[in-house]
């Protein structure tokens, strides 16, 4: 049985691997700093999509499903853990009583600070070993 590979090249396959790599490297190191403050990976994501939401400091259940990639469902559970830590808070929203806003309390802060700063310098030294693959498509 023969692989088409649609003009693939090994070279091609070479730099997504490397890609995948350094990926998986970031992805680790993140998982590691997380559990180094006492939260999982995926109450950092939450943390950091809380506040990096575009142009507020709060975002909702909706929302923050959409940036993980999750279930409704599990990230009302992911909310109530990190509820559960005095990280975030619910509130009812005031223009839309159905929706909820999940925003972050000081210690919440607190702990995405540090981690936002571990990441900004691993990113930086990855600086040159993160690229795209040019991969004509």
């Amino acid at each position: 049985m023969k692989v088409i590979t649609r003009g693939l090249t090994k070279p091609d396959f070479e730099q997504l691997s490397e890609f995948r790599y350094q990926m998986r490297r970031f992805e680790r190191f993140s998982e590691r700093a997380a559990q180094g403050e006492g939260i999982t990976p995926l109450q950092y994501l939450l943390l950091l999509h809380i506040k990096g939401y575009p142009e507020r400091d709060w975002a909702t259940i909706g929302e923050l499903a959409e940036r993980l990639q999750a279930q409704h469902h599990s990230v009302v559970a992911l909310v109530s853990r990190c509820e559960a830590l005095e990280l975030v808070a619910r509130k009812v929203s005031e223009t839309d009583r159905r929706q909820v806003e999940v925003h972050l309390l000081k210690a919440g802060e607190r702990v995405l600070a540090r981690l936002a700063e571990l990441h900004r310098a691993e990113l930086r030294s990855l600086k040159g070993a993160l690229t795209i693959p040019q991969i004509d498509l």
